[in-house]
């Protein structure tokens, strides 16, 4: 599944082995993460736990990963950007790609590593 595919490309694209861990992944409110834009959510929890760095509670985090590491646009950015300034985020991680709406700080990201270098220097963008 996703989770799988997810895993891989942090150890082929990123150097993060959990070869020799077990892992598991609770996704809470009923999101299914067979959504692609669940992908970056996903790795950059697995990332933060490698790297024991917490992520910041106000930031919301979406987009969807590659086989090569990129990190792709996902459909409805308004919407979702909307929905999470609602539901009291005020930063946004995700896409380059995306145009960043919705009233929320965005940190776009096109890369994979990318995203992981900055979970590791805690740069998340704005102030937390």
């Amino acid at each position: 599944g996703r989770l799988a595919m997810i895993l891989a490309v942090l150890e082929a694209r990123c150097g993060l082995g959990f070869g020799d861990k077990d892992v598991y992944l609770n996704v809470a409110g009923g999101l299914r993460i067979s959504e692609p834009a669940a992908d970056l959510a996903a790795a950059a929890a697995l990332a933060s736990s490698a790297f024991d760095v917490a992520l910041p509670q106000d930031c919301v985090v979406f987009g969807e990963i590659s086989l090569s590491g990129e990190v792709r646009a996902v459909s409805r950015m308004d919407s979702r950007m909307k929905e999470a300034a609602k539901l009291g985020f005020r930063r946004a991680f995700g896409p380059a790609d995306n145009e960043a709406t919705g009233g929320l700080t965005f940190t776009g990201v096109a890369r994979l590593a990318d995203a992981v270098q900055r979970i590791h220097d805690g740069d998340w963008g704005g102030k937390s």
